[in-house]
């Protein structure tokens, strides 16, 4: 982030704040420093440090079976993404259509799942559904990843919407200007400066997905959170799966977080590498 763009978020420090950002910042690291530690003393006064109780970690068994989790993780929330996506999308475009009723049923299917919990809508296909027909029965997989997708679209609508509604009046006028139609100025001129925008947004999303996919253990479905609680039952050792399980998470987010900052910078350093070039481009022939 440049620093004006900081600027604008938030106003620069004087002396004194930046005194007390550092006062506070030591006092946060102190406590935090302090709850690690009795959470330690805890822990080794009731024998959870013993190293037996940690070492069943590398086996080679449990490894695999945990990394089958990790797998199956990334499985539903690609698959959702890859889905969710481009329906959020579609529903951001019909509801700012000019037909009334497009408008209208998007708005609806969007502020419903917004406002919804996901784990309602899991239940729902777990059981609720079933009971109205035996047809409406789908595989763990789908219990899951559907719900992700019914969620995920309607957060992901907005988001698209938002981003083409940032677009300057003027990018809408000139394309006016030029004859395009409405279709061909919004796949030319709107959606690619919208892409750039909502990108990091976008990435981001994935990291609520890839948070979502923990409900897999209401539906059964063999994510990293359910092998976490089928090794906890198997073992008992649950304090040293679920802190191992935890650690997985935090660096599978970190890197996605990551690959999200690395695509933002490399599309901004894109889109002012050469400015004059890009103006000096020709406009596309309908």
């Amino acid at each position: 982030m440049s620093e004006n763009a900081t600027r604008v978020l938030f106003d620069e420090p004087g002396p004194r704040g930046k005194v007390m950002i550092v006062v506070w910042s030591v006092v946060v690291a102190v406590i935090v420093a302090l709850a690690v530690w009795a959470a330690l003393v805890q822990f080794d006064s009731h024998g959870q440090l013993a190293a037996d109780r940690w070492t069943f970690l590398l086996n080679p068994g449990i490894v695999a079976f945990l990394g089958e989790g990790v797998r199956n993780t990334f499985i539903a929330t690609g698959v959702a993404a890859l889905v969710a996506y481009p329906l959020g999308l579609a529903l951001a475009l019909g509801r700012m259509s000019s037909r009334r009723w497009i408008s209208t049923l998007c708005a609806g299917w969007i502020e419903f799942f917004r406002a919804i919990p996901m784990l309602l809508v899991v239940y729902a296909f777990l059981l609720a559904l079933p009971r109205l027909s035996p047809a409406l029965a789908l595989p763990v997989f789908w219990m899951l990843v559907i719900p992700m997708i019914l969620v995920s679209s309607a957060t992901t609508a907005e988001v698209f919407r938002a981003g083409i509604k940032a677009i300057d009046k003027g990018q809408w006028e000139a394309a006016e200007s030029l004859g395009m139609t409405h279709s061909t100025m919004m796949r030319l001129v709107i959606l690619p400066q919208a892409f750039r925008i909502v990108l990091p947004a976008l990435l981001t999303g994935l990291v609520s997905l890839l948070k979502d996919s923990t409900l897999g253990y209401v539906v059964s479905y063999p994510e990293l959170m359910q092998q976490g609680r089928t090794v906890t039952a198997y073992y008992g050792y649950m304090i040293q799966t679920f802190l191992a399980i935890s650690v997985i998470y935090v660096v599978l987010n970190y890197l996605l977080t990551k690959v999200a900052t690395w695509l933002q910078s490399r599309s901004t350093r894109k889109a002012t590498a050469n400015p004059a070039a890009l103006a000096q481009e020709p406009v596309p022939a309908q």
